[in-house]
């Protein structure tokens, strides 16, 4: 078994995962529009640009996303989080402060009780993170 994370934007879906490929590393598998797709019938014009599936591929995990158009989506990003666990408190740092621009901070990166370092933010493109360096193995209990 896989599990994914997929985001749903409202719209900045490819502004976003261009982000997240500088960010996180990794590449970019996908990234189709609906344009040219049996799915572009069954949206309006302004959406036959945005993206109806894009993929970041980071050491064989996968994160996806589109762009959900308002008649088809709840909202975008809805009491989700997605977890980024790294090995170094440097490298934490560096993910924070490159999602950082145009966030809501919740948490600063710190060191809490579970992990040497710790930060959660809203980025700009309403993705909640959390961001955290790993405990070492006798002190983990969980990622």
């Amino acid at each position: 078994m896989k599990l994914a994370t997929y985001l749903l934007f409202e719209g900045n879906c490819r502004e976003a995962f261009t982000l997240y490929e500088k960010v996180l590393g990794g590449k970019l598998t996908a990234m189709m529009d609906h344009r040219g797709t049996p799915a572009e019938e069954h949206v309006r014009e302004q959406w036959k640009d945005k993206i109806l599936h894009a993929c970041l591929e980071i050491d064989g995990q996968m994160l996806m996303a589109s762009d959900a158009p308002p008649d088809r989506s709840d909202g975008p990003m809805r009491s989700v989080s997605v977890s980024v666990t790294v090995k170094s408190p440097e490298e934490a740092d560096r993910i924070f402060n490159g999602l950082a621009d145009g966030a809501k901070i919740n948490m600063p990166m710190a060191e809490t009780f579970w992990s040497p370092r710790f930060g959660m933010l809203k980025d700009r493109f309403g993705t909640d993170w959390m961001v955290g360096v790993e405990m070492p193995a006798d002190q983990a209990n969980c990622g």
